[in-house]
């Protein structure tokens, strides 16, 4: 088996699985992502406690490209730091620009690296990252919120 094919049969894979998608009972964090070019919608929810993502899912409608890149992503997360999710997210975008192409450094992405060849499909790119910067922007916002809790104290 070459590795387009394993590639392809792991975006398969996740597309079908149901396995991430599903609301998070107690989510801490919730946050929808769209993407208005091809009509992709998922809303991510974390159960984060003490700055470890402890259970994540998602739901949604969209293509086999973004429903595989939600749920890769959060077989990735479970379990990290909200630190170690930041870092994926920043490895997985800069593999998909093509500002990250050191094998070593993608090796991280586990699963994720069936994306790699996306951005040579630039209808595709929306599709592969939209549960990535929904991840950001859920991680953002905690920050900002840790921020100003701080200036408070």
């Amino acid at each position: 088996m070459n590795l387009n094919s394993l590639y392809s049969e792991i975006i398969t894979e996740h597309n079908r699985s149901n396995h991430n998608k599903h609301s998070v009972e107690g989510a801490n964090a919730i946050e929808k992502g769209h993407n208005p070019s091809c009509g992709d919608e998922i809303q991510l929810e974390l159960k984060i406690r003490d700055g470890v993502i402890e259970d994540a899912g998602y739901t949604g409608v969209g293509c086999a490209v973004s429903q595989a890149s939600a749920s890769i992503m959060i077989d990735l997360i479970k379990g990290k730091t909200l630190l170690e999710a930041k870092q994926l997210a920043d490895t997985f975008l800069g593999m998909i620009k093509r500002e990250i192409t050191d094998e070593k450094q993608l090796e991280v992405l586990e699963d994720a690296l069936a994306l790699k060849n996306i951005s040579n499909m630039p209808s595709r790119v929306k599709c592969a990252v939209l549960a990535w910067h929904t991840l950001k922007e859920i991680l953002e916002n905690r920050e900002k919120e840790k921020r100003k809790y701080d200036r408070r104290r």
